[in-house]
């Protein structure tokens, strides 16, 4: 396999997650009496450019299907995180009602709809119909399709370029990185400003965040590597947030080489000087890290033995992807961890892919009253630890894997 930017061939291990399905496959009923599509869940390293990657084995027409079953809205954490976002980015550039915002990746119009509420024209492109639909239902207009330069080309033909384009969680997701960061350069206008959120590699490895890992993401991002990508395909990085999102994220702030007036912040050289000094471009940065990943898999098998000996139910929360990867890489069943909540009704009534454990809704917890939860999106720990507080009054306790087994 070449590198998916610089075509060097690639041979440094980083991990190997065995095997899985894709992480937001979830299974209907029907479907449980039928074989699943296994992919072998190994990342590498290139050692020119630094992109971690995950091995090709699927392509996104696989892995981003009609009926994909992440919806942004369903977190109150990552909506308070839009709108603060968009009040954000409309004061520091000016965006008013003859400015135009387009994002990629507009999920369910999580973010476009506070757009909408100030009056800025907008265009979401999402290439999954299930959100697709819900953003629509919002009234805000969506493209469904893949975004690249194919389609920014489109775009401004029919005079859509863009004074703001947002891509949250989404540069990860892209097997085509050059194609993709391209089509940005093409659909901005001259003075247009790109910001893009995604987790920070440096925080992956520093904390042990391996379930993070999963088909959907075919990259993992540094600002070292992200500023060469960058550059060469004609956007230039003026200027770097870090963010607490998903375990710790970057936000990066980008303009047209060409044509960009923005002047470099400081924040930029922080960061990159940061990554330098933990070892981003050292191959030892990288070593160790199936051994870390390989102790979270053992420590939560017994913990959930151990609980299963001494009669006590087990239940997770939030059927997420990062949860998937932690279920298969230690080959969990519904035998030692009985349900998993999610307040997402496309995912309800279903089975999570892999793992085949059930998905039912909050009231279940109250029903059953279940002796450990096991909250599987710890990057909303908070969030779901408040929500469950409940779980208190019959002596249940909250419990991490990652980046280490805790019971809180």
């Amino acid at each position: 396999m070449k590198c998916r930017h610089c075509k060097t061939n690639l041979s440094q291990p980083f991990v190997d997650l065995a095997t899985s399905p894709p992480s937001n496959a979830y299974l209907s009923q029907k479907m449980l009496n039928a074989p699943e599509k296994y992919f072998p869940l190994r990342v590498l390293v290139c050692t020119k450019c630094w992109l971690v990657q995950t091995e090709d084995f699927s392509g996104a027409d696989e892995l981003f299907s009609s009926e994909y079953a992440y919806f942004s809205s369903f977190s109150s954490t990552w909506l308070k995180h839009a709108e603060k976002y968009v009040a954000d980015m409309k004061g520091r550039f000016g965006l008013n009602n003859s400015s135009h915002i387009v994002e990629i990746a507009a999920n369910d119009g999580y973010l476009l709809q506070y757009v909408k509420e100030l009056g800025i024209p907008c265009l979401g492109i999402e290439p999954t119909t299930s959100t697709a639909n819900t953003a629509r239902e919002k009234g805000l207009e969506i493209v469904e399709d893949f975004f690249g330069v194919d389609l920014a080309i489109q775009l401004v033909k029919q005079g859509k370029q863009a004074d703001l384009i947002v891509a949250n969680n989404v540069l990860a997701h892209v097997p085509d990185i050059n194609d993709f960061v391209l089509g940005f350069t093409t659909l901005l206008k001259p003075t247009g400003v790109s910001t893009f959120e995604f987790p920070h590699l440096q925080c992956l490895v520093t904390e042990n965040q391996f379930d993070t890992i999963y088909h959907e993401h075919f990259s993992y991002l540094s600002l070292t590597t992200v500023e060469r990508i960058f550059e060469a395909n004609g956007l230039n990085i003026f200027d770097v947030e870090t963010l607490s999102t998903h375990g710790g994220s970057l936000r990066v702030y980008a303009q047209r080489s060409d044509t960009g007036i923005h002047e470099l912040s400081s924040n930029v050289v922080k960061v990159l000087n940061g990554e330098q000094q933990v070892g981003i471009t050292s191959i030892d940065f990288y070593s160790g890290f199936q051994d870390k990943a390989n102790r979270v898999k053992n420590d939560f098998i017994s913990f959930l033995i151990e609980a299963e000996r001494a009669g006590k139910q087990v239940a997770g929360y939030g059927a997420a992807a990062k949860g998937n990867t932690l279920m298969n890489y230690a080959d969990i069943r519904s035998d030692i961890l009985t349900y998993v909540v999610d307040l997402n009704p496309a995912k309800q009534n279903k089975f999570l892919p892999g793992s085949r454990i059930p998905i039912v809704g909050e009231s279940h917890i109250k029903e059953t009253q279940p002796d450990y939860v096991v909250i599987l999106p710890w990057n909303l720990r908070t969030e779901i630890i408040e929500q469950l507080a409940y779980i208190r009054e019959w002596g249940g306790q909250f419990v991490v894997a990652v980046p280490e087994l805790k019971i809180l």
